[in-house]
C-alpha cells in the first residue's frame, strides 16, 4: 500500500520538471530572449524568466520595464507588424492575392 503512495505525484513529491507547460514556458522564454538580443535590448528585460502558478500553468515573466524600453519595444512591434503584408507578398503561395480581396 505504501508502495502505491509513491507512484502518485502530490505537493509533495511535485517537480515542474514534470511539467510540460514549464518547457513550453522556458522554451517562448529563450525565443523572446534571442529577439531581445538581436534587438539590442538585452540589458532592458532584467526580469525575464520562465515561471509556473500554483496550478502549474506555465507562464513568461516579462518583469518590470522603463517607459523608454516600453516605447521600444512598442516600436519593434509596429515594425513588425508593418511588415507582415508585403511577408505574405514574398510568400508566392497567393495568400496576398487571397487576403487583398478582404479590403
Amino acid at each position: 500500500m505504501r508502495d502505491d503512495a509513491v507512484q502518485r505525484h502530490d505537493a509533495a513529491t511535485w517537480s515542474p520538471l514534470d511539467s510540460d507547460d514549464w518547457y513550453a514556458a522556458r522554451d517562448a522564454t529563450t525565443a523572446l530572449r534571442d529577439a531581445l538580443l538581436r534587438a539590442g535590448l538585452e540589458k532592458d528585460f532584467p526580469y525575464l524568466r520562465a515561471d509556473l502558478n500554483a496550478f502549474g500553468h506555465g507562464f513568461v515573466e516579462l518583469g518590470r520595464v522603463s517607459p523608454a524600453t516600453a516605447e521600444r519595444l512598442a516600436e519593434l512591434l509596429r515594425l513588425a507588424l508593418a511588415s507582415v503584408p508585403q511577408r505574405l507578398e514574398d510568400r508566392g503561395d497567393g495568400a496576398a492575392e487571397h487576403d487583398a480581396g478582404k479590403d
